[in-house]
């Protein structure tokens, strides 16, 4: 039986290293790309795809935003989130989403092939190590750390600020406007209580967020 599988990343090299990966261990398999959030929608509502294996970096509107939108207009389609952000903190926002697993770009071939038939078994995927991370997180404790007050899109810039790039390389990124960004990184510093893009980078780092 065919295996539909959207491929959602904006770098040509990731989608193409997912695409041989997938069509090695299937024999049978149609393969979709897209690159940005309004692609995704359009294959979204154009096709039936098995699984979508989607980036959280995407130009303009986030993976998180395209998780959302695929809960509000209840599209069936399993999500395994892939990026290159530290696994525990983006698996548990992704997961609450509705994600039905995560990978890190890092990992081997296999283990990419093991969470794409995980999920088209109807099963959530998570790694061991990461498993283990998320039943910490998801401890009941009444003290929320600081980055965890921030929304998704502040979060996202949180972490594009603490791997170095500057408001102006960040509104390139997500293809929004400067004082947009500003406008982030002001509602960052101000729920976390910081002053300034060192002190946020040293506390992700600290963190593991980065």
């Amino acid at each position: 039986m065919t295996k539909r599988i959207l491929i959602a990343d904006d770098h040509s090299a990731i989608r193409g290293g997912v695409k041989q990966i997938c069509t090695s261990e299937f024999p049978m398999v149609e393969i979709g790309e897209a690159i940005n959030y309004a692609e995704v929608l359009q294959s979204l509502h154009t096709h039936t795809w098995d699984i979508l294996i989607l980036d959280i970096d995407l130009p303009g509107r986030s993976g998180f935003d395209i998780l959302k939108q695929i809960k509000t207009e209840k599209i069936k389609v399993p999500v395994l989130m892939f990026s290159f952000h530290s696994e525990e903190q983006i698996a548990f926002r992704a997961l609450k989403l509705g994600a039905s697993g995560y990978l890190s770009k890092d990992v081997a071939d296999m283990e990419l092939v093991k969470a794409i038939n995980h999920i088209l078994l109807g099963k959530k995927y998570v790694s061991q190590s990461l498993s283990e991370k998320l039943l910490f997180l998801l401890h009941d404790d009444p003290e929320k750390e600081p980055h965890e007050l921030l929304s998704d899109r502040e979060y996202q810039t949180l972490l594009l600020i603490a791997s170095g790039k500057t408001v102006s390389e960040i509104a390139e990124l997500l293809l929004l406007s400067t004082p947009t960004i500003s406008t982030y990184r002001a509602r960052i510093l101000e729920k976390m209580n910081m002053k300034n893009n060192a002190a946020l980078t040293t506390y992700a780092i600290k963190r593991k967020l980065v």
